[in-house]
């Protein structure tokens, strides 16, 4: 932990120096996760040539090792600093909400440094817990809680949202899911065509919304330049649902993130394995729970 809290100290000039090393080793040396990315790249943009992924693969090497960089450097930048590097265009769409006393569901992705997202969203003046996958190493869980709590910005695993919802259910805040991950249960996720692959996606999001009323933003984050970056909400949806179709919600979703990942390709998270599974290997089970 110490030694993450001393690279946190270093400038940005330092910090960013660190991640073009980080860069050359990652896509030249290691190469890590390099098929898994080239794939990922080919499936989506079938209509690129070979120089094109490329280029892209590059750029997501560079978009990463930034992340990491920036990350770690999030518990000791000043709130000034955050709020010159993450610009919510539009906090007016979502502020009457909370003036209403009502939550918001925030469907987020893992596009550019989303993890600087919710606490610039707290520098903005709005509550902002922030839902995740639990890591099992404990020390890496400790310390992506103790960066995610930065600002006051409040950290809350999948595996105690429900309970912490009941707890906490007349505090006003905005909710936020990355919501572009493989569902622990592909079996039973939403299954739809995103970036012309046969995708699971997970339904909690939809369902949360809908058992809570809760009305829906997409936030699209941008890089601008490095280490700068611009959030803009745009509506989901609002309740009531009670004529929106089942699976809407993660319809349109998805119709955002693809038009998002389309313009700033090399920002998206390649190196996971999103389409490892099939829905031919659950086809049974899917039509027995349809």
């Amino acid at each position: 932990m110490i030694f993450f809290r001393f690279l946190s100290r270093l400038p940005f000039p330092v910090l960013y120096r660190l991640a073009d090393v980080l860069y050359f080793l990652l896509t030249y040396i290691v190469r890590y996760r390099h098929r898994v990315i080239q794939n990922n790249l080919h499936r989506a943009f079938p209509d690129k040539t070979a120089g094109q992924i490329h280029t892209l693969v590059r750029g997501y090497y560079r978009n990463l090792t930034d992340s990491i960089v920036e990350i770690i450097k999030l518990p000791s930048l000043s709130a000034d600093a955050l709020k010159k590097r993450v610009v919510y265009r539009n906090p007016e769409l979502v502020r009457p909400w909370l003036d209403q006393k009502q939550s918001v569901l925030i469907m987020a992705s893992h596009q550019a440094n989303w993890e600087w997202l919710p606490p610039a969203a707290v520098l903005s003046g709005f509550p902002a817990d922030s839902i995740y996958k639990q890591l099992e190493n404990p020390f890496f869980e400790q310390l992506m809680r103790d960066i995610r709590s930065t600002f006051g910005a409040n950290p809350v695993p999948t595996n105690r949202l429900l309970r912490d919802m009941a707890t906490r259910r007349r505090e006003t805040r905005l909710i936020a899911l990355v919501a572009d991950q493989m569902p622990d249960t592909p079996e039973h996720g939403y299954w739809t065509e995103f970036l012309h692959q046969d995708t699971p996606f997970y339904p909690g999001s939809e369902r949360l919304a809908r058992s809570l009323n809760l009305p829906v933003f997409y936030v699209e984050m941008v890089r601008l330049r490095r280490g700068y970056y611009e959030a803009t909400f745009i509506p989901v949806a609002e309740p009531p649902y009670t004529d929106l179709p089942s699976g809407a919600i993660l319809e349109r979703y998805r119709d955002l993130l693809e038009t998002t990942i389309n313009a700033h390709p090399s920002d998206w998270l390649w190196s996971h394995k999103r389409w490892k599974h099939q829905r031919g290997e659950y086809r049974a089970i899917i039509t027995k729970l349809e």
